[in-house]
């Protein structure tokens, strides 16, 4: 620093320790009082006066200080606490909005589920009673691993149709195919579970509700994992550690100038920047990807909204499972005779016959799954619009936090680090780890590890989900192309699975083995009935 600029500071050092007031000691009385104000630490830690501290490794001048050792272990403490603050308070409106609209999706996905299950009960109630009871658990079951494969679990689509299909067959073929059957043992009731997977005796209905499922929930199950993974963003990026370097600058930058007496000193806007820019390197790293995020956010919401939506999907499980018993009933006697062959004969009671098909018309009733969805719908549109507006926040957050009342903008002098001067006249670098290079007022050292994960983690699911929603469509309409053709379906298999969709080794299908094994069965008896 030259001699007349030392000269500058001092003075404006003597004015500002002593008040104003000619002929007055110097004293460190403002210095105290702010180090109250902002709650920086005990004040026993501040001096009385202006001394010739020797040992301060961050605010080091040739005039006499108002700062110790202990006071700037505070300051770091300090800028760290502050930093923190700051960030939350810019967060806060951000993560409202996603925690707001987790809430929200939530609530009117847990309120369509319930509506759907209240109408999917009531229609064995109404139509199927000899089996309403039994079928409870079955359809609790079905509607409650939905609920889970929405918020993330590892489970399937089609491995919950497909399980319950699978425990709605014994029932369907004990109560309404042959309703004298008396003796449903464990074993028997098994072996149609089973054989259930082999014959197909619901036909394309349980085929149909996976897909039309799997389409609809496949996107709120990744938009609840989206949610999920911006939330955590934002919790990551409020608590990301401030390197020793940064707290070093931070505190040279808004403290230093107390050490002289200088408490109402703000730094140059350039100056603050490059602070910010050097600290903030790592989380501003998260741009590109973020941005990316907030596209996916509305590539999923706007696949919620698209023809195969929530609520047709969970309306329309009603008439799937009712179509898919009506196929069974008017298929009861190819159902009996091949079931007797693989399991046996039960017990009966007389020949009770089936008088229990009752073809079931859709409820009117669907005001409130309309105003649920409605619901959704409107909040979907909110928050997108909002999240949208938000892509650029991990860009400018150094901009926004050397905005207010941290920076001198409208004075004739500001704290470069060094002296008050009129303006700031080192390079002011830009956003980025690699533009630190040249940042003249700290040395970034690299890339903040939770920060490189959650980079790896938006990355992963941009590009999971982005690419996965185009494979998933264009199965989906080759499936629906390929639909019409003269093959006959009756028999078919009740669903594909395949191992992207994971539920191979998963206990979502079992397939037939040991001694329920139809085909198997199958052959072994028209062998014998050929040597006959």
């Amino acid at each position: 620093m030259a001699a007349g600029g030392s000269r500058g500071l001092l003075g404006l050092w003597l004015l500002a320790a002593a008040g104003l007031a000619v002929g007055k000691a110097p004293s460190c009385h403002e210095v105290r009082t702010a180090f109250q104000l902002r709650q920086i630490g005990p004040l026993k830690l501040v001096p009385d006066v202006p001394t010739a501290e020797s040992d301060l490794q961050i605010c080091q001048h040739r005039a006499p200080t108002c700062c110790t050792k202990k006071m700037e272990e505070s300051y770091q403490a300090a800028v760290r606490r502050e930093r923190y603050q700051s960030i939350q308070a810019m967060n806060f409106e951000l993560n409202y909005m996603i925690v707001g609209y987790v809430t929200a999706f939530q609530e009117a996905f847990e309120s369509l589920l319930r509506l759907a299950e209240n109408r999917t009960s009531s229609l064995f109630e109404t139509a199927y009673r000899p089996m309403a009871k039994e079928a409870a658990e079955p359809v609790k079951k079905l509607f409650r691993d939905i609920s889970l494969y929405i918020l993330g679990a590892e489970t399937t689509v089609e491995g919950a149709v497909l399980r319950f299909f699978d425990s709605l067959f014994p029932l369907v073929y004990s109560r309404l195919i042959n309703p004298g059957i008396t003796d449903l043992s464990e074993d028997y009731t098994e072996c149609l579970r089973l054989t259930r997977q082999d014959i197909n005796p619901f036909g394309r209905y349980s085929k149909n509700m996976v897909t039309e499922l799997s389409k609809s929930l496949w996107a709120s199950r990744m938009l609840s994992q989206a949610l999920s993974l911006g939330i955590e963003v934002i919790n990551t990026t409020e608590h990301a550690v401030l390197s020793k370097e940064c707290s070093r600058a931070l505190v040279k930058m808004q403290y230093c100038p107390h050490c002289q007496g200088l408490t109402l000193i703000r730094p140059c806007v350039g100056y603050c920047l490059n602070v910010m820019r050097g600290c903030l390197a790592s989380v501003s790293e998260l741009d590109a990807q973020w941005r990316e995020y907030i596209s996916t956010l509305e590539y999923l919401t706007n696949e919620m909204a698209a023809s195969h939506d929530l609520e047709i999907a969970l309306t329309g499980i009603r008439n799937s499972i009712n179509e898919a018993i009506l196929h069974a009933q008017l298929n009861g006697p190819q159902l009996s005779a091949t079931v007797d062959k693989v399991c046996g004969q039960p017990k009966q009671e007389g020949n009770l016959s089936s008088d229990h098909i009752v073809p079931v018309k859709e409820a009117t009733e669907t005001q409130a799954l309309v105003m649920a969805h409605a619901s959704l719908n409107n909040k979907r549109r909110e928050f997108i619009n909002y999240m949208k507006r938000s892509r650029t926040f991990y860009a400018s957050i150094a901009e926004r936090l050397c905005e207010g009342d941290l920076v001198m903008k409208d004075s004739s002098t500001c704290w470069n680090g060094e002296d008050v001067v009129e303006s700031y006249t080192s390079r002011v670098v830009s956003s980025g780890l690699k533009a630190q290079i040249n940042n003249p007022e700290l040395k970034v050292r690299g890339l903040d590890p939770l920060i490189s994960n959650l980079i790896d983690k938006l990355q992963h699911f941009n590009q999971l989900d982005a690419e996965k929603a185009k494979l998933k469509l264009e199965r989906w309409a080759s499936r629906d192309a390929g639909s019409g053709g003269g093959r006959s379906e009756e028999m078919e298999a009740s669903g594909d699975c395949d191992d992207e969709d994971g539920c191979q080794g998963s206990g979502d299908r079992i397939h037939t083995a040991g001694k329920y094994s139809f085909y198997r069965h199958i052959q072994s008896l028209e062998i014998n009935e050929c040597h006959n």
